[in-house]
């Protein structure tokens, strides 16, 4: 095995168990599926905590956060998406009609 001075992410993130819970009867999901939902959502919550943390700004084997340098034209007039809200208004016009 070599070592590689390029930086790397390891999760060192547990998955934890919780009962399931669905939002309504049209939207089952498997618990699987709430598992790994639950997992990714978990996770990258104390990655972004980690990456705002003061003491990631002297640590470089923390997340780092990506940033380009030349960013791309075509996406300037890109609007980030909150999925939650999207969530919320696809839940709301389920139960209208």
């Amino acid at each position: 095995m070599t070592s590689s001075s390029t930086p790397r992410m390891v999760n060192t993130y547990k998955r934890t168990a919780s009962p399931r819970s669905p939002t309504n009867s049209a939207e089952l999901y498997t618990p699987a599926h709430e598992e790994n939902v639950r997992f990714i959502h978990d996770t990258w919550m104390c990655v972004l905590k980690e990456i705002k943390s003061p003491q990631n700004e002297r640590n470089e084997r923390g997340p780092q956060e990506y940033v380009e340098k030349n960013p791309n034209p075509n996406l300037h007039s890109f609007t980030p998406i909150d999925l939650s809200d999207l969530k919320k208004r696809n839940t709301q016009d389920a139960k209208k009609s």
